[in-house]
């Protein structure tokens, strides 16, 4: 096997930081022979949309060029980001490393559990009700609208959606929120800042149908367990710079404290 080029060691927690660089689409936050960690930006899917560019035929490319691997390249996706959120995106590059990832995301979805820990940054449309604290909803799948939908507890195939939230910052138009899911539900962010009386900001699904631009949802923060070594490895990059004029009217000059914390 070809030595890994700039590889780098792993300590107990494993911190990357990184902002969107202008003269690559794709900032990769780190990697290893079992890890590929990068920031996602807006508009590209995670996978399977012939639509838009997909992070995973761009990983592919880029595993083949640096290791200079002839013919198909493994890279398992394990977790996703909507097409329009941005930030800590985890691939995996054998499939031992995706298998126990998927495990790890998948008992995340299921119940809370202090192994994946997840942290996003949000910008809504308003100012939710309650606007911190823990929110606890129970969502079930709209297959028919391709979305997520509240209902009343003790529906049978309900699911229970938490997360923890924190406001940044707020105005007269909106609030900056910092969440911290406990369960991983599908769209659960977009879904229950919506349910509060604000959805997120630019989200056509969840928001105004006249909504149109990039929506201001951005995963910050990332823990995982190493797949092999079995080491905690906490990942965080900061918003697009397409946030700069949002944060400034919202009072922010710097979100590194906010970010790190």
């Amino acid at each position: 096997m070809a030595k890994q080029a700039g590889r780098r060691r792993v300590t107990d927690t494993q911190m990357a930081t990184s902002e969107s660089a202008e003269s690559s689409p794709v900032a990769v936050l780190y990697e290893d022979n079992h890890l590929l960690v990068i920031n996602k930006p807006a508009a590209w899917s995670t996978m399977g949309d012939t639509r838009r560019p997909s992070v995973h035929q761009w990983g592919c490319r880029y595993i083949r060029e640096k290791y200079k691997k002839p013919g198909r390249v493994f890279l398992g996706v394990v977790h996703r980001l909507d097409h329009q959120t941005t930030g800590v995106l985890v691939l995996a590059r054998t499939s031992k490393a995706a298998s126990r990832l998927s495990q790890q995301f998948q008992d995340k979805a299921s119940e809370p559990n202090d192994g994946i820990q997840k942290t996003y940054l949000a910008i809504t449309d308003g100012i939710p009700e309650p606007v911190e604290g823990r929110w606890e909803d129970w969502v079930v799948k709209d297959d028919a609208a391709q979305r997520m939908r509240v209902v009343q507890a003790g529906r049978k195939d309900a699911k229970r959606a938490l997360a923890d939230v924190q406001l940044i910052a707020a105005d007269h138009a909106g609030a900056m929120l910092k969440i911290h899911l406990v369960t991983g539900r599908k769209h659960q962010i977009r879904l229950q800042c919506a349910q509060r009386g604000a959805p997120i900001l630019g989200d056509n699904k969840y928001g105004p149908q006249s909504a149109r631009d990039p929506w201001f949802l951005h995963s910050s923060q990332l823990r995982i367990e190493h797949p092999t070594l079995r080491k905690p490895m906490l990942f965080t990059c900061a918003p697009p710079r397409s946030w700069r004029s949002r944060l400034h009217r919202l009072g922010i000059s710097s979100l590194d404290k906010i970010v790190s914390k």
